[in-house]
């Protein structure tokens, strides 16, 4: 496969994951501000901020939940924000279209030529039907890429992608959970922006509590969207795509990085899982930087840098 096909399948796993889990982040934001009029909404909208690595001097123009939306939703220019992540999404899988099957096609550019009108009835009557569309669009596109792609270097690619993306987003959102310091409505809205409600009642069938919550979006070895499942399925993924040169593998970063993140999940005691989890949290972002860093430089170096894919703001 060449480099620039395997480059663009990897980001188009990246932004699929990122309008999705931006969507899930931006509609429990909405939520809380709109149903409890305790919560401060200048407040909540610099913990988003913080958490979604916006400077401290652009932060500033951003103090209420409309200009929120517009800087993580609807601006397109901004490859963090749900449109910007689906638009390059679209661009990227347009320059590997022969790496993808029709549907995945037909889910992308879809979704593609679809957001000018979607956007402008979010404008109108509020971004509730907006998330929940992009959602089913990333659910959409999940489906199509387990059920018609071949389980070759183009899916490894494609899975590793949205594994990074996972593994980065999620440790967002309990990022800025934590941040907030509400109660068990709050984690709640959490479980509920990652899915994870229904799941969650069923493994421990007892009430949401904070420390369970964390272990369970954390450290739980059969929810796909918890941080040890992302970091595992990414490692496998990688593996298949960069198997070890050498009897060491001391050359590698990019397997290293991954494998000590899963490692310090795996044998992390319950005991200490609330210890120093802030910078926990940060070092699992370091973690994903590092290894998409790593990946670019050693899989797609013969391939010219996209220019839409861009990491941080302006």
């Amino acid at each position: 496969m060449l480099s620039r096909v395997a480059e663009a399948l990897f980001w188009v796993g990246r932004y699929v994951e990122r309008a999705e889990d931006t969507s899930r982040l931006l509609d429990v934001h909405f939520h809380e501000v709109l149903e409890d009029p305790g919560v401060d909404e200048a407040g909540a909208c610099a913990v988003l901020l913080t958490v979604m690595g916006v400077p401290e001097t652009t932060a500033q123009q951003y103090r209420d939940s409309r200009a929120l939306l517009e800087l993580f939703g609807y601006d397109e220019a901004r490859p963090n924000s749900i449109v910007g992540a689906l638009v390059a999404a679209q661009r990227n899988a347009r320059s590997a279209r022969e790496a993808l099957s029709a549907e995945i096609w037909e889910c992308l550019n879809s979704t593609h030529n679809s957001l000018p009108t979607r956007v402008a009835a979010a404008r109108d009557f509020g971004p509730a039907p907006f998330f929940s569309y992009v959602r089913e669009r990333a659910a959409t596109f999940a489906g199509y890429a387990e059920a018609s792609m071949s389980r070759d270097a183009s899916h490894d690619v494609l899975v590793l992608g949205r594994s990074l993306e996972r593994v980065d987003m999620t440790a967002r959102l309990l990022a800025a959970r934590i941040g907030t310091k509400r109660g068990s409505e709050g984690w709640t809205s959490t479980l509920h922006a990652c899915s994870a409600h229904d799941a969650y009642l069923r493994t421990y069938q007892q009430g949401v509590e904070a420390p369970r919550v964390l272990e369970f979006l954390l450290v739980d070895r059969l929810f796909p969207r918890s941080v040890f499942h992302a970091l595992s399925t990414g490692e496998e993924a990688l593996a298949r795509l960069d198997p070890a040169s050498g009897r060491s593998a001391l050359d590698e970063p990019a397997r290293r990085a991954i494998g000590r993140a899963r490692t310090d999940l795996e044998f992390l005691s319950a005991a200490n899982l609330l210890d120093d989890l802030p910078e926990r949290l940060h070092a699992l972002q370091r973690t994903v930087s590092t290894v998409s860093e790593e990946v670019t430089r050693r899989l797609f170096a013969g391939s010219p840098p996209l220019q839409w894919n861009l990491e941080e703001f302006a």
